[in-house]
């Protein structure tokens, strides 16, 4: 090999040298590729971060309305059994102070205290609700508890006009207690309700303050409602079913009325733990993040934005 030749493959190798240098060096200065490439998995990351996130809300969107729809359900049956069970069984309605005007007691009261009650508690929880302004709700949600109040006192009226036409004692069972104390602790609830949180004159750290309570004492009165019910249906039986010498079953025989009677109990539990169920799920509860004037998205037009 000729000292020219030589000298030539220096000259080359020189050349690539320097030149995978300057790529070395502007790779190092200047990772544009490595930048986009990161940048394109970050975005990918995020993008199915948020498709998770989307699909988890619907998710957690279908199990409300399903056990949203089961409440609702329920306490439609809870009206038809109480309804059936006094115009079939107990004879119809009146208000003559006679046994008829006491059978408008358990229908009211069910109705009143139990399923209308129960459908006002969850009304913040139903996604259509969260709205652009809390103020509309809130007047709903007091109107349906002012409507489950009164005929929780035409029902007590009903029960107090019997027994006095009747010279029946009033206010001696446990179950009367139990209700009467849930009555009145409803009215007291729906007052303070409206004073603190409907009127613009309440401060705003009060109603801070006093929620919880308000949240609590709504699944509370709820349970009592249950266990006025429950008692009151059990004692009714009781008294009606105690076989005589016409032919009429007594309770422990399981008549057809006893069957009823039991079932409409059965199905007020069922209604009342539902609703429980949907107030105490931290997921369905209304957002609270944003001032109630200012409007913001409903949580079904986030989902399809």
């Amino acid at each position: 090999m000729t000292s020219a030749t030589v000298l030539n493959l220096k000259e080359q190798m020189h050349r690539v040298g320097a030149s995978t240098a300057d790529y070395s060096l502007t790779s190092d200065l200047f990772p544009l590729r490595h930048f986009n490439t990161a940048q394109r998995e970050t975005g990918t990351a995020l993008h199915g971060k948020r498709e998770r996130a989307s699909v988890s809300r619907m998710m957690s969107i279908t199990r409300f309305y399903i056990w949203y729809f089961l409440s609702m359900g329920l306490g439609l049956a809870c009206v038809v059994c109480v309804c059936l069970w006094n115009s079939q069984w107990r004879g119809g309605f009146a208000w003559d102070g006679s046994s008829l005007q006491f059978n408008w007691h358990p229908v009211l009261m069910v109705t009143g205290m139990l399923v209308l009650y129960g459908n006002g508690a969850v009304l913040y929880r139903v996604p259509l609700t969260w709205g652009e302004n809390k103020l509309p709700w809130k007047l709903l949600h007091a109107a349906l508890m002012l409507l489950a109040l009164m005929l929780s006192v035409i029902g007590l009226c009903a029960v107090f006009g019997n027994h006095n036409a009747s010279n029946i004692p009033n206010l001696y069972s446990l179950h009367s207690w139990i209700g009467i104390i849930t009555a009145i602790l409803f009215a007291t609830q729906w007052a303070a309700g409206v004073a603190v949180f409907l009127l613009p004159c309440s401060p705003g750290s009060l109603r801070k303050l006093l929620k919880p309570q308000h949240v609590w004492m709504g699944g509370s009165l709820l349970t009592l409602g249950i266990a006025a019910c429950i008692s009151g249906i059990n004692e009714k039986l009781f008294f009606v079913l105690k076989g005589n010498t016409n032919g009429s079953l007594s309770y422990s025989q399981l008549p057809a009325e006893a069957l009823l009677g039991n079932s409409l109990g059965v199905l007020i539990i069922a209604f009342g733990l539902v609703v429980l169920k949907i107030l105490s799920n931290h997921e369905w509860q209304r957002p609270e993040n944003q001032p109630e004037d200012v409007p913001y998205t409903p949580l079904l037009q986030e989902e399809n934005q």
